[in-house]
């Protein structure tokens, strides 16, 4: 098994007491299997204090006792890849669903074919949305979904009772809004956004060429600077660069969460994020009633054949191993994490949204904004490409906008025709992975 570091076996041993073992021990205990679970909380430590009682519970119900590592996302996927290379690795994966069909193209994982689907209360139990980015489309899915998000507006509510605005309903009026919220002198902007991110780039340039009824990835492969994509793309930089709603220094933030602050400070009046950012408002000190949620709004009427892709499928699946010696441990683990009350319990704590149906019997997911984001999953999102190579989409596509919002907190003009060149520069990268 992977060696884990010194300060990850002490962290384990002070949370856990004892709950978890080590992973030599797994590799000789056969009731004793390991879990990479993904980083869903603000650090490794929090996703520990979360899982303790749940897989204490499971291993109370089972006696199977579990060796957790929780991995940040910015190892996770080439810690998978390595495991599926070389055979060493976990029994059990969170993984992040985008890359369900890449994961699959490595043919390392069981697949939940019809009947083993039974076992975790068959497809239907399990959100149509959230189904379908758990693998190529066509071929059986090798993960099944574990945790679900979704795209939406945080607004603040005081900002906006004091411009004497009502919460957006198209990108009209979302533009309409940012600029009357906007004052750089104050610095002070209508929105803020994770300029430096290129997943969140990426998500954003799929969501709007939907709406301009393109698809990034076609039959003849990916296709970035076609008209429509390059309307796209254009349609999100715009907001820092001719309509000024975006602070240049967004340019510069990596992540939602660093977003995030400039909107619980104060100094941005919206925030487009997945649900999962919540718990981080809160800790920021943002109180619940002091924000407001809406569907990402857009244009009214849409262009022609666009769809109203208001977010990508969101979200992490859960995989099993194909050559784990204790394939039906791990088969345990996965019906416990997607049983009814953990589905609950885990989501609660995450600001996350269940993928299973009967969980949402829990009131806790019944609030004005998990009403909101529930909905944008199940009935307003589309999955990103389910390709082999879609890795490849989110670094190529999403690196050349950070890059064009790098030269545009310079001051520098970007032109449709550097939109364009920058996009054709992706499309050759992304050809040249033999997509």
């Amino acid at each position: 098994m992977i060696k884990r570091s010194l300060a990850a076996v002490s962290l384990i041993a002070a949370l856990l007491a004892g709950t978890l073992t080590g992973c030599a021990g797994s590799a000789e205990d056969p009731n004793t299997i390991t879990y990479w679970a993904s980083n869903q909380g603000e650090s490794a430590e929090q996703d520990m204090e979360i899982l303790h009682d749940e897989i204490a519970q499971f291993t109370a119900q089972t006696g199977i006792e579990v060796n957790v590592e929780v991995i940040g996302w910015s190892d996770l996927l080439n810690r998978i890849l390595g495991a599926a290379t070389s055979g060493v690795g976990p029994d059990v994966v969170n993984l992040g669903n985008t890359w369900a069909a890449s994961l699959q193209a490595t043919g390392a994982f069981v697949p939940f074919d019809d009947e083993l689907m039974q076992r975790f209360g068959g497809r239907e139990r399990f959100l149509d949305s959230s189904m379908s980015s758990t693998g190529m489309a066509g071929q059986v899915p090798t993960s099944l979904p574990l945790y679900g998000l979704s795209y939406g507006v945080f607004y603040n509510k005081k900002l906006f009772a004091e411009a004497g605005l009502a919460p957006p309903r198209n990108w009209d009026e979302f533009l309409a809004a940012s600029q009357r919220l906007t004052d750089p002198a104050r610095n002070r902007w209508g929105l803020t956004i994770a300029g430096a991110s290129y997943t969140e780039n990426a998500h954003f340039a799929f969501m709007f060429a939907r709406w301009e009824g393109v698809d990034l990835i076609t039959a003849n492969g990916p296709e970035f600077d076609s008209p429509g994509a390059v309307s796209a793309v254009q349609r999100y930089l715009d907001l820092m660069s001719t309509q000024k709603v975006v602070s240049p220094g967004d340019a510069e933030e990596g992540n939602t969460s660093s977003a995030a602050e400039d909107f619980t400070d104060g100094n941005a009046a919206m925030l487009i994020a997945q649900n999962s950012v919540i718990p981080t408002l809160e800790d920021n000190g943002m109180s619940e009633d002091a924000y407001g949620v809406v569907r990402l709004p857009a244009p009214d009427p849409l262009p022609r054949a666009g769809t109203p892709a208001l977010s990508h499928v969101a979200g992490s699946n859960v995989a099993v191993f194909a050559d784990s010696p204790k394939r039906e441990q791990a088969l345990k683990l996965v019906e416990f994490l997607t049983s009814k009350d953990i589905q609950a319990s885990l989501n609660k704590k995450y600001g996350t949204l269940p993928v299973v149906t009967d969980a949402y019997d829990d009131p806790a997911f019944h609030t004005e904004e998990d009403e909101v984001f529930s909905d944008v999953l199940a009935n307003y999102s589309e999955p990103a490409p389910m390709i082999p190579t879609e890795a490849h989409f989110e670094t190529t596509v999403g690196s050349a906008m950070r890059d064009l919002f790098a030269e545009i907190a310079t001051g520098r003009q970007v032109t449709t025709e550097d939109v364009r060149a920058a996009l054709a520069d992706a499309e050759q990268k992304m050809r040249g992975t033999g997509s």
